[in-house]
């Protein structure tokens, strides 16, 4: 009996022995389980950090890499503008004298401007064909319109002895429109011939045919070639206080709308005088001082000296040009005037002129009134003349594109 209870209880000592191994291995097991979790763990935050640390890098050097291409973008374009060239243009304006497209009733008819009118067929282009083709090719051209277009037949009376009133029909416009004239100057001793109705109706017909008009109130301001240009027209008797005043205000009125040109064009001088008296260099050069680019005069009835003034050109007397008011002047030489603006962005970089030479008449024995270039000695003439009576201009008028030197 002794022996049997000893082997129980043997037995039981070794069920209970082998519980306690299975526990401790399920222990370490589970230990391992856990150690390999919390390593897995570990290693699967520290991965997603570098990578968060990398895709920071990443983004931090694409970020670099977008301002230098920006900088470097940015530096191209402004060495693109830098290298821009500027947009250059040549902007001609031609100026003629004394247009006088009728005639005074004193004339005899037979020789008048209007009788040859009549006799080409009432052909408007027939006085203007051999100059024409200069002004339809530049840029806009401005004549002295030195009579009315009008139906009115009551002559304002004038002082002296001898004078006189010019008209002609209203139609006459159409010499001007069909010769590419652009502008009129109507600040001359003629455009009151026939009073109040002679210039309002002479003023209606030119609005009326588009042709742009100066003086007497009025002021051109065009655009030309996206540039504008601005013309003034004066009679200038006196160099008084008054027309100076008048002669700022227009010039700072015409720069404070934009005009980047302003040539005036006076009325003034002695009839017949190759030279310009005082009054007329004091207006001229007084107009640059405050502002002009040149200066145009007419009146004489003869051309007058050139001056170059602070660099600037001074045309004292252009000279008759389509001239109705005598069937046959002693003089027939007048010329035409080109000024060239070269510019740069629409600024004005510096002026050149050219002088065309020119007759009154395309014959020598009398006015036809059809003004023609001149060629031979007329020509050569024309250019001696100008060159001796402007000594400021060291000989250097020509028919071609000259500068003037800065003084």
């Amino acid at each position: 009996m002794k022996k049997r209870n000893s082997g129980n209880k043997h037995e039981k000592k070794y069920q209970y022995g082998t519980k306690d191994r299975r526990n401790n291995l399920f222990k370490n097991i589970s230990l391992i389980i856990v150690s390999i979790l919390i390593v897995c763990g570990v290693a699967f935050y520290l991965k997603n950090i570098n990578n968060l640390n990398l895709q920071k890098g990443e983004a931090n050097n694409q970020l670099i890499e977008d301002n230098n291409d920006k900088d470097t973008s940015e530096k191209n374009i402004n060495q693109e503008e830098t290298k821009k060239e500027p947009v250059k243009k040549e902007i001609i304006i031609s100026v003629a004298g004394d247009f006088t497209l009728g005639t005074d009733t004193k004339f005899a008819y037979n020789s008048s401007l209007p009788a040859a009118f009549i006799n080409s067929g009432k052909n408007y282009s027939y006085f203007m064909q051999n100059v024409s083709d200069i002004f339809t090719k530049d840029d806009y051209t401005l004549v002295n319109l030195e009579t009315t277009f009008t139906d009115s037949d009551v002559k304002i009376p004038k002082e002296g002895e001898i004078f006189y009133n010019f008209k002609g029909p209203k139609e006459y416009v159409n010499i001007l429109t069909n010769a590419s004239v652009d502008g009129v100057t109507i600040a001359n001793n003629h455009i009151y011939d026939y009073g109040k109705q002679g210039i309002n109706d002479t003023i209606n017909t030119l609005k009326e045919n588009n042709i742009d008009i100066c003086g007497e109130g009025y002021q051109i301001l065009k655009e030309i070639q996206g540039v504008k240009f601005g013309f003034l027209g004066y009679t200038g008797w006196e160099y008084s206080n008054g027309l100076k005043t008048k002669i700022v205000t227009d010039i700072n009125e015409l720069r404070n709308k934009g005009a980047e040109v302003i040539i005036p064009y006076f009325h003034w001088g002695i009839e017949k005088s190759y030279e310009p008296y005082e009054v007329q260099q004091n207006l001229a050069r007084f107009a640059i001082d405050n502002g002009a680019n040149a200066v145009i005069g007419s009146h004489p009835h003869v051309i007058q000296s050139m001056e170059n003034y602070k660099g600037k050109l001074i045309a004292y007397s252009m000279g008759n040009f389509c001239f109705g008011g005598n069937s046959n002047p002693p003089d027939k030489r007048t010329f035409i005037l080109q000024v060239k603006a070269n510019m740069e962005d629409n600024k004005v970089v510096d002026f050149e002129y050219k002088v065309i030479p020119t007759m009154i008449s395309s014959r020598n024995d009398r006015n036809d009134y059809i003004p023609t270039l001149a060629t031979g000695e007329n020509k050569i003439n024309i250019l001696n003349t100008l060159n001796e009576l402007s000594p400021t201009l060291n000989g250097n008028i020509k028919d071609e594109f000259f500068k003037l030197n800065l003084k």
